[in-house]
């Protein structure tokens, strides 16, 4: 069974970046309840921002990589027409011989659209008794507040 957010009068949203969180908040609606996901490197400006907020062990890619599988994103990105250029990306001479989950890692990081795109992707892939714990805490604290 998929949860369906929109459903649940959730949005997710992506902020561009750590440093644009302040500008994100103050453009917002003071009405809303706002929950955070940030990368371990992120979690002081997160801080500074917001009460409630999950801290990805990495970051969100390696938290879904972990929960996945590398096998299980492999095939997300084949199914996705991007497993080719994985595979040229292995190839690099700084990514040849490297473990698999540190590739993907990379890989989805190179770009921020992949980033995004695959975000959403990988997280549709997830079995809901696999959610990582970070993205689990977000939605069980957005759940709690909107089951009131």
């Amino acid at each position: 069974m998929r949860r369906r957010l929109s459903l649940e009068c959730i949005a997710v949203l992506p902020i561009g970046g750590a440093q644009a969180l302040g500008r994100f908040i103050r453009e917002l609606p003071h009405d809303r309840l706002l929950v955070g996901l940030c990368d371990a490197g992120e979690e002081a400006v997160f801080r500074r921002f917001l009460d409630t907020f999950f801290v990805c062990v990495e970051d969100l890619e390696d938290e879904l990589i972990r929960a996945l599988g590398p096998e299980a994103v492999e095939a997300v990105l084949e199914a996705n027409g991007d497993l080719g250029s994985f595979r040229t990306f292995q190839k690099q001479p700084a990514w040849r011989g490297r473990e698999l989950s540190s590739q993907l890692r990379r890989f989805l990081g190179s770009a921020d659209r992949r980033k995004v795109r695959y975000a959403r992707l990988l997280v549709e892939a997830l079995d809901l008794d696999r959610v990582p714990l970070p993205l689990e805490g977000v939605l069980a604290r957005v759940a709690m507040e909107t089951s009131h």
